[in-house]
């Protein structure tokens, strides 16, 4: 990320963080509800300049004023987008099952997407190109994010007895019951059953399979954005339309005077650079026929920072 961008970059994954984190650092959902409320009403102040003392909020308002000030007032943070990854996170505090891929779609827009959207905003970068191609990033982590979890929510360690004030950083993953995040119309064409899954691990009839349709889903949207991108590098249309667009904060944007889409996705490039890590798990997990409960996948690849740095100067994920 250029260097003037970095402290709003750094608050805004500190910001996705606490909030993700929630539901593993509260004893109830009621609690989790709370705290997540009290996140809503913290964005509210620290994007009006009287942020709460709270370090997350105090960095999102310096971000935020520094923004303005490099714009002239032009450019700010969308407040709905921090709420809407609040309420995104607060309806799946209890792991309700996903009923099919599109659900699981929509949580990713709504959290990992829309996280690309408020980082793009830093930039700052106010395009509806822009905004396309992250969408289809976005939803590929996401996607990506709920297989990586799946053990940890089907087999979870030991319930958080700490305040509810904080958490240790074991907790992360430790929920009360086990449960199975697959999009339920995929289980049931592969012959998923959740207790089985939670009995047998890995050796669930059908979870392979089940898992290589979902991974296929978050594969093609990496597909989709790296198409789009070669594309309107070669001065052509993104392919096919932004889904999302007729949604408010993206029909605000003004048509850019002064740049092409080919430029505004080459400025945007720093933040497609989540697409690395997500592609590379992917490819680990296509390595281990699709087991996600191989122990090897929960291992850090080596290879990232090289991956990302090769990704940034070739300006290709």
């Amino acid at each position: 990320m250029p260097p003037k961008t970095r402290d709003a970059y750094l608050a805004i994954r500190a910001f996705n963080i606490e909030v993700a984190r929630t539901a593993d650092t509260t004893s109830t959902p009621t609690i989790g509800s709370m705290r997540l409320q009290f996140q809503r009403d913290a964005i509210t102040k620290a994007l009006a300049g009287t942020p709460p003392k709270q370090p997350i909020a105090i960095l999102l308002a310096s971000a935020a004023e520094d923004l303005q000030r490099r714009t002239d007032g032009k450019s700010k943070f969308s407040r709905s987008w921090f709420h809407r990854i609040i309420s995104t996170r607060e309806q799946y505090l209890t792991n309700p099952p996903y009923p099919d891929l599109a659900a699981i779609e929509s949580y990713a827009e709504n959290t990992y997407s829309t996280l690309m959207y408020l980082t793009l905003q830093a930039l700052p970068m106010a395009s509806l190109t822009a905004d396309h191609v992250a969408s289809h990033i976005g939803k590929a982590t996401g996607i990506a994010t709920i297989l990586r979890g799946l053990p940890l929510l089907a087999f979870p360690g030991p319930a958080n007895h700490h305040s509810n004030q904080g958490g240790m950083a074991g907790d992360v993953g430790a929920t009360r019951q086990g449960s199975v995040m697959l999009p339920l119309d995929v289980m049931a064409r592969h012959g998923v059953r959740e207790e089985q899954v939670l009995r047998e691990g890995a050796e669930a009839p059908g979870l392979r399979d089940a898992v290589f349709e979902v991974a296929t889903r978050a594969s093609d949207h990496l597909i989709t954005a790296r198409e789009m991108v070669k594309n309107l590098r070669a001065g052509q249309d993104a392919g096919h339309d932004f889904e999302h667009g007729h949604e408010e904060e993206h029909m605000n944007y003004a048509p850019s005077q002064t740049s092409t889409p080919a430029q505004e996705v080459q400025q945007a490039f720093p933040v497609y650079l989540s697409a690395v890590p997500t592609s590379l798990w992917l490819e680990r997990l296509q390595k281990h026929d699709f087991d996600v409960f191989a122990p090897k996948l929960r291992v850090t690849d080596w290879r990232q920072p090289w991956k990302t740095w090769l990704a940034y100067n070739r300006s290709k994920f």
